[in-house]
């Protein structure tokens, strides 16, 4: 399973050292199952969240020493013991996915940070820990860089995310720039829709700048799979910036020639 369809995790399999991929492929099946449960296919509400309480359960499961069958946390399981990886960034993707179920709008930016906290920030601890990083500082650019990065998908996906119900850009600065949820349904970018997205693109930007120090802090692969991953961020901004509207009829994604010049960058 590669590691690149998740968008929160490492951007490709092949730049992580050998001994990690089996525990990183491991964090991202829970993460892409559990996401999956909380986003695709017709289930009820109800249904949904009954099943991300039995991942819940599991996870106590493993806290409590006892062997699991499911085909999701055996492999989490090992990975969790041969690397003493705590719990807490599970259950704060749990809770963020629980809450993708239940809540369709946020009413400001502060709610939006709330969810990025749990549905984004644990991503980056984790591969933190598996490398055996637990500096503070390091943290704190990673949750910066992961909160960015949900962030940026946000803006990607502002229609995709409109067909689910779902409202990511928070209410009162929509309310602000007189910006009506059937502006979105229509994919109309005329009134302030065009100085309201620079607004969320260069808030996204300053914060992925506040954590790309990391990229240079770390060294060998990890760190160059992180600079490529920032990279990748600002590639994406750069793109929106150039095209407010593109979300509506043009999503904005990497190409073979972006992966090119973000991968030679990286190294230098």
């Amino acid at each position: 399973m590669p590691v690149d369809h998740y968008e929160n995790f490492p951007v490709a399999s092949w730049l992580l050292p050998k001994p990690l991929r089996k525990p990183v492929e491991a964090i991202y099946r829970f993460a892409r199952t559990a996401d999956d449960i909380a986003d695709e296919g017709d289930a009820s509400a109800a249904m949904r969240l009954e099943q991300l309480a039995a991942y819940h359960a599991e996870l106590d499961r493993i806290e409590r020493g006892e062997t699991s069958s499911h085909p999701v946390f055996v492999p989490l399981a090992a990975a969790i013991r041969d690397h003493a990886i705590p719990l807490a960034p599970f259950r704060d993707l749990l809770s963020a996915f629980a809450q993708d179920v239940e809540k369709k709008r946020y009413a400001n930016f502060g709610e939006v940070m709330d969810y990025c906290r749990r549905s984004a920030n644990p991503v980056g601890r984790l591969m933190l820990h598996l490398y055996g990083d637990h500096d503070p500082r390091h943290l704190a650019y990673s949750d910066a860089i992961c909160s960015s990065l949900q962030l940026i998908n946000f803006l990607q996906d502002i229609a995709v995310d409109y067909r689910k119900d779902r409202i990511y850009l928070p209410q009162d600065e929509l309310a602000a720039h007189r910006i009506g949820e059937m502006q979105i349904a229509q994919g109309d970018t005329r009134g302030l829709w065009h100085m309201m997205m620079p607004k969320q693109i260069e808030r996204a930007r300053k914060l992925l700048q506040a954590g790309a120090p990391l990229g240079r802090a770390l060294k060998g692969r990890i760190g160059l799979e992180l600079r490529v991953t920032i990279l990748g961020g600002e590639t994406i901004l750069r793109k929106l910036h150039a095209d407010p509207g593109c979300i509506f009829h043009d999503r904005p994604v990497l190409t073979k020639k972006d992966w090119g010049i973000m991968l030679w960058r990286g190294f230098f």
